[in-house]
């Protein structure tokens, strides 16, 4: 009987074995990748390099012992939908695939962090105490915010629980912490600018495939207000956002080549554990930083892992 198993970034990389065969060493493997991303996507593309990297170092070479079909989805759900399914008929062994909307139709993917149990394994994005410590970084950047919005998909328990993570710390720091939802750009905009016509604001925005498709948007918004930001991820910085504090997902790509390297070899991803990030990034745009008015302390600048200039 064949079963399909995943590796998954569950809001990160994961593995995911499509179809458990006995080990055939000899035979050509095949990898199915799904991504939530264009296909021009540079940060993508430099993660998928480093997942295919390190599958390199493990003795698997694309064209002599292992072939690979990515799907570039976009962030869009129904494209996602549509190339899950396309990857899926193709039966790969293993299918990579990033971020818990790739995964929506295997919902309820674990058992438990340890022992996943079943057909899926991964690398989270965040554990959800990292919602405090991007609360600890806004105010440490600017320290006269007494108002944070927390932009969030109300239909991902990964927003919510950073948030509740960072309305936990808000206290002890004298701000009020606050949910915005995001269904569509449009609510993004009215409740942003509605944030805004108070003083002290400033923005929290974590990781999800929402957050990402309104990525432009959410910049964009913050810049227009003058409202401090901390992101989940480099890419926001990268295209103007002002800092972010997240995983390192190269480092968390090279290591969902080592699990699908366990899984060719005969491993189930039941008993491989779900891995929390244990690599973070800190990085600052100072163009950002200026037109904002705000001076980044030396501490924050000596823990940055990068400065864009």
């Amino acid at each position: 009987m064949k079963r399909r198993e995943f590796i998954t970034l569950l809001g990160g990389a994961t593995a995911w074995p499509i179809a458990a065969r006995a080990q055939q060493p000899e035979r050509m493997r095949h990898i199915g990748v799904l991504l939530p991303a264009a296909a021009d996507d540079a940060e993508f593309q430099a993660w998928v390099g480093a997942f295919m990297q390190g599958l390199g170092l493990l003795g698997w070479t694309i064209g002599r012992n292992v072939r690979s079909d990515t799907r570039w989805a976009t962030s869009d759900v129904a494209n996602i939908r549509t190339y899950a399914a396309e990857l899926a008929a193709l039966a790969p062994d293993v299918i990579l695939a990033h971020g818990a909307a790739t995964l929506a139709p295997t919902a309820g993917l674990v058992d438990s962090l340890a022992r996943p149990g079943g057909s899926a394994t991964g690398f989270m994005n965040f554990e959800y105490g990292v919602g405090g410590k991007w609360l600890e970084l806004l105010k440490e950047i600017a320290p006269g915010v007494t108002r944070a919005a927390v932009p969030r998909d109300p239909t991902q328990g990964g927003s919510t629980a950073a948030l509740a993570a960072a309305q936990a710390v808000a206290p002890s720091l004298g701000v009020e912490v606050n949910p915005v939802n995001m269904r569509d750009a449009d609510e993004i905009e009215r409740a942003i600018a509605a944030f805004a016509r108070a003083p002290n604001g400033g923005l929290i925005v974590p990781a999800g495939g929402r957050t990402l498709l309104h990525r432009g948007l959410i910049i964009t918004l913050a810049a227009r207000h003058k409202l401090p930001a901390v992101y989940s991820n480099r890419s926001f910085v990268a295209a103007g956002g002002l800092v972010s504090y997240g995983p390192d997902f190269i480092d968390q790509y090279r290591q969902a080549a080592r699990y699908v390297d366990r899984i060719l070899k005969g491993e189930k991803p039941a008993d491989l554990p779900v891995q929390a990030p244990t690599k973070y990034e800190l990085v600052i745009n100072l163009k950002t930083a200026k037109a904002l008015d705000l001076t980044i302390p030396p501490t924050v600048l000596a823990r940055a892992n990068e400065v864009i200039e």
